[in-house]
């Protein structure tokens, strides 16, 4: 009994829950069916108030597009009424300006028939003036005995010859006047450069002969079977010639530096006492380097004496080496350090870069510190140096032109020129032989007496002056001057001379009678 009872009881649970079951499904199938059909009212709702929106929007753009069609369409009619107001005016000025062209033409048509009325007229009048005119020539070659183009020649050449007279004299009027105020201008500060710079200017001669104690050093110096003489020339370059000269020896070379080593080689030997190949050949090291650093030490002071600085050690060098160096007896360096000096003063008088000027100076005859090893002239070199080592570009021109060679086309270049004729030009500061010297004067005088109307020529002042007589029957005053300009010219061009030669035209008229 119980056990069925049991099975009821589990029976019964199993029918509730299957009941519950089913009965839950309907419930939850009926609350879905009531919000689907709440979501398609929903839904739906949307739908329609979406529709009219659209549908409000649709209108509000019509009527917007409608408005902003209108409102071009205004501006567009405002627009082509201004053009169209803009054209009528415009036709309207061309039709004036269409009217004025016309009564222009008809005016210029007017003046035009008018001009080729007088231009007839004036040909009816130039032909009667040009009979007239031929018959006045056949009256007056009639009366001259001449032709008309004879008259013509003889007016010309008559005119040509006053002219000349006349240009002839203007231009020895303004080059006296220039003249005078650049010679006086010029004096005041070559004067100045000269008075200021107070240098030294006496031939010096290169030392070559070498004093011994006594004749036994002779001997000595020459060794047994020459073996010491041979080595000092063979290490020095230097010949040595010991003749009959009392305690004395003479050193021969071209090379002026090997020269000098030479000389303190010698002196130190005879002052050691200790003459042998192997003392010769360490006395002779000594001696090159004593001479490279007197080379050194000159150049440095040559740049410190004249104040520049920044040259390139090289350079500084080869500036030592022109203190053995000559140009016609005068010391190469104490002129480059006087060309210096006084191209400084002329640039700061003149008021221009005196630095420079005296850079320039300094390095104008820089080449002459080569050996003659070295082919080409001292400017050739001297600017292959300058270039070599960067120099300043007009420094460098100044080097090319201070010969001449080459025309200055800067202030400083002129400046060296004027600074090198003056130091060179300083009485004894250079020297030349007789052979040279007279062979300059007589070209000088052979080229004045080449010019035509010139009578008589000669060099005076040590050639530093040519005085010309001329003819006074063929050259005149006015003459004169172009001359002596020509001259001067020619002179420059063929004639190597130190210094300035000055051209003095003398023309001289006599009249003689006698009273008895």
């Amino acid at each position: 009994m119980e056990l069925w009872g049991w099975i009821l009881l589990v029976g019964a649970c199993i029918l509730t829950t299957v009941v519950g079951i089913v009965i839950g499904i309907v419930i939850r199938k009926s609350i879905g069916e009531r919000k689907i059909g709440s979501a398609e009212n929903e839904a739906k709702r949307i739908r329609d108030d979406a529709a009219k929106e659209a549908e409000s929007m649709k209108k509000e753009a019509l009527i917007s597009a409608k408005e902003d069609i209108l409102r071009q369409r205004n501006e567009a009619e405002k627009e082509l009424k201004e053009r169209r107001t803009e054209i009528t005016r415009t036709e309207r000025r061309i039709s004036q300006k269409e009217e004025n062209l016309d009564k222009k033409a008809e005016g210029l048509e007017r003046k035009n028939e008018q001009l080729d009325k007088k231009l007839k007229e004036n040909d009816a009048v130039r032909e009667q003036i040009n009979a007239l005119l031929k018959k006045e020539e056949e009256v007056l070659e009639k009366i001259a005995g001449i032709s008309a183009d004879e008259a013509k020649e003889e007016l010309i050449t008559r005119v040509e010859s006053e002219v000349k007279n006349e240009l002839a004299q203007r231009l020895a009027d303004l080059e006296a006047k220039f003249k005078e105020e650049a010679d006086t201008k010029a004096k005041n500060i070559i004067s100045l450069a000269i008075q200021r710079c107070a240098a030294d200017h006496v031939a010096e001669t290169t030392i070559s002969v070498v004093s011994l104690p006594n004749e036994d050093m002779k001997g000595r110096i020459i060794g047994r079977e020459g073996r010491n003489i041979q080595m000092i020339e063979k290490l020095t370059g230097i010949e040595l010639i010991i003749d009959d000269t009392p305690e004395a020896i003479t050193l021969s070379g071209f090379d002026p530096v090997r020269r000098e080593v030479a000389r303190i080689t010698l002196e130190k030997l005879i002052s050691d006492g200790r003459i042998h190949p192997s003392r010769i050949e360490e006395t002779v090291e000594k001696a090159t380097k004593e001479v490279e650093t007197t080379i050194k030490q000159a150049g440095e002071r040559a740049t410190f004496d004249v104040g520049i600085h920044g040259i390139n050690p090289e350079l500084v060098k080869m500036l030592g080496r022109l203190r053995f160096r000559t140009s016609y007896g005068q010391n190469v360096l104490k002129h480059s350090i006087e060309v210096a000096l006084i191209a400084g003063m002329i640039a700061d008088e003149l008021g221009v870069d005196s630095t420079l000027a005296k850079r320039a100076g300094l390095l104008h005859d820089i080449g002459k510190a080569q050996t003659h090893e070295m082919e080409g002239s001292h400017i050739e070199l001297g600017v292959n140096l300058a270039k070599r080592y960067k120099e300043n570009r007009d420094v460098i021109h100044a080097i090319e032109a201070h010969h001449g060679d080459v025309e200055a086309k800067t202030i400083t270049a002129v400046i060296v020129q004027a600074a090198d004729a003056i130091s060179a030009a300083r009485p004894g500061a250079r020297r030349e032989d007789l052979e040279n010297y007279i062979k300059r004067l007589e070209k000088i005088e052979e080229i004045a007496k080449g010019f035509s109307g010139v009578e008589k020529a000669f060099a005076v002042q040590a050639g530093r002056e040519i005085r010309v007589m001329v003819k006074p029957e063929e050259v005149n005053d006015a003459g004169m001057t172009v001359i002596a300009r020509e001259m001067a010219a020619k002179i420059q061009e063929e004639v190597n001379y130190p210094g300035q030669i000055k051209i003095n035209v003398i023309r001289e008229s006599r009249a003689i009678d006698y009273a008895k």
